[in-house]
């Protein structure tokens, strides 16, 4: 094995640029290994998104599976969730999705599941690394190796999903899948909740001509427009793989992902699993109705805090959900039909998000080579809170974490998928919300040169 060997898997599985990190001869490894690691047999079910580089990616993860022994389960161009479902409901030994979520079309990604739907461990992880740098594979002779099976459990998953909400009114939906996975079940999914459905962008494309596949306003200025021009209740936007959602509201505004959050949160009560990103307005909203948990930001540390919490619910402030009464994998489609439900129950989404808590809040991202991140991290953690004039501790459970004495707060944390130091931070007003980004940006800037 190579003396320190590059690191494969970041917060969210295998990601990067197909043709550069992201090759055949990788995705035919990561098959192998993971064959390896199940001991040669079992079965794993396999999907991938709509990008151009999947079918090539899956077929040779396939062959890598197969060479090795185990049998497969082919599911298809399918969404995230629905790989994590089959995983769980049919009794395989792992899953496989071919994605790179919400990353541009050039991009491409594997991530993979445990028998419960689970996203794979760090550890896990690590495991799948060392044999693929090890190149310890099984040898399989012609009479061993594994077989495929192709199966379409869409409608399974669908009635399974809709059994899970019931609307108390008809809405009419606005839902722009950005021609990724969710371009066909998610709006017959939601006609067949009761909804009355408008769709854009919801043919399969790997070139994303509509839009970007990252559902954030300056992506989805279509959507907006075309709620308030319909007169919709509600307007839902997927990311490529559909393990997200995000929500505009009744006005065409983008429903802030904290207020959409902590909404969810209160309407589930009881424990409560959350990131270190989140606002404090999703503690303010469930109140007395159940508590908060806070962990590492990346949807397996929300699971892993989930099954060791026995929590009730958990969610990024991304739109990426985890409904552990449904499945142990993020669900942007079953989130979206939650909060549907909850509009047609509890009035229009607009009044339902003013009556949350609102604080200033700042999402930005400084380009930092992946090389550098070790050692600007590290001075963060030393240098960074004195730069601020209130200070009241600082806390390092997913990058590093200032809180001011008023509650204000900020994050710092490098991407684990791209090249960059993303921050997060909260203020108790407008004016310190961007001292705070401005004292933080300016540092940055200064040590990454």
């Amino acid at each position: 094995m190579k003396e320190n060997p590059p690191r494969l898997f970041g917060t969210s599985g295998i990601r990067d640029r197909f043709g550069e990190v992201v090759t055949l001869e990788l995705a035919a490894d990561t098959g192998r290994a993971l064959a390896t690691v199940l001991g040669g047999r079992g079965r794993v079910a396999v999907g991938y998104d709509t990008r151009t580089s999947s079918q090539l990616l899956e077929n040779a993860l396939i062959a890598g599976l197969l060479e090795c022994g185990c049998d497969v389960i082919r599911l298809g161009m399918v969404p995230t969730p629905l790989v994590g479902y089959a995983t769980s409901r049919l009794g395989a030994d792992a899953g496989v999705m071919i994605t790179a979520s919400h990353n541009p079309a050039p991009y491409n990604g594997i991530k993979l599941w445990n028998p419960d739907g689970m996203a794979y461990r760090p550890s896990q992880e690590r495991e799948i690394e060392s044999v693929i740098h090890e190149g310890s594979f099984l040898k399989r002779e012609w009479d061993g190796l594994g077989s495929i099976r192709e199966m379409d459990i869409t409608s399974r998953y669908m009635d399974e999903v809709l059994s899970m909400v019931k609307m108390e009114r008809e809405l009419k939906v606005v839902i722009d899948c950005g021609c990724g996975a969710a371009s066909h079940i998610s709006p017959l999914i939601f006609r067949r909740s009761g909804c009355s459905v408008i769709t854009l962008n919801s043919h399969p494309d790997g070139f994303f001509p509509g839009r970007d596949p990252e559902p954030v306003p300056e992506n989805l200025s279509e959507l907006m427009e075309t709620v308030k021009s319909t007169g919709a209740d509600l307007g839902i936007a997927h990311d490529g793989d559909a393990d997200r959602m995000v929500a505009i509201d009744d006005k065409g505004r983008f429903a802030s992902f904290d207020k959409l959050l902590a909404l969810m949160a209160r309407e589930i009560g009881g424990k409560i699993i959350t990131t270190v990103d989140a606002s404090l307005c999703v503690d303010e909203c469930l109140g007395d109705c159940g508590e908060v948990i806070r962990t590492r930001v990346g949807d397996v540390h929300v699971a892993n805090s989930i099954a060791e919490e026995n929590a009730d619910f958990g969610g990024e402030p991304s739109g990426t959900w985890l409904h552990p009464d449904f499945c142990m994998c993020p669900d942007g489609i079953l989130s979206a039909l939650r909060v549907a439900e909850l509009v047609s129950k509890k009035g229009s989404l607009s009044s339902l998000l003013d009556e949350v808590p609102s604080y200033p809040n700042i999402r930005d991202k400084i380009p930092c080579p992946d090389e550098r991140k070790k050692d600007v991290m590290e001075r963060v953690a030393s240098e960074l809170a004195g730069q601020f004039r209130d200070p009241a501790g600082v806390e390092s459970i997913d990058g590093v974490r200032i809180s001011m004495r008023d509650g204000s707060w900020v994050l710092v944390r490098p991407s684990g998928t791209e090249p960059y130091i993303r921050v997060t931070l909260e203020g108790k007003t407008d004016e310190e919300a961007r001292e705070i980004h401005e004292i933080t940006l300016s540092y940055l800037e200064k040590i990454i040169g």
